[in-house]
């Protein structure tokens, strides 16, 4: 699929990405290989083939789900400006 220099001036347009008539054909041809590239990869036959959740069939090493840091909210309760019941209390801002 190729692009043509108009259809890129009217998206950057209306992306309002500015491009200068010097990099237009630039931009022109790397968006249209980009293109050729996809369509590419849409040409390949993928009816047969599962989807993968990492190619290399990696696990990923899990931690022992355990505590490994003290309880120090009476710590930060004693320095915050105002608390009840072990909540911290802040202004309404929704009426």
């Amino acid at each position: 699929m190729a692009i043509e220099q108009g259809e890129v001036e009217k998206i950057a347009e209306l992306a309002r990405i500015r491009i200068s008539k010097e990099e237009i054909g630039d931009v022109t041809q790397r968006i249209t290989e980009v293109l050729q590239m996809v369509d590419q990869l849409q040409a390949v036959d993928t009816r047969d083939i599962e989807p993968m959740a990492n190619p290399l069939d990696a696990t990923q090493r899990l931690r022992p789900d355990e505590v490994t840091q003290s309880n120090r909210r009476d710590a930060f309760q004693a320095i915050a400006p105002a608390v009840e019941n072990g909540l911290y209390l802040v202004p309404k801002v929704i009426e």
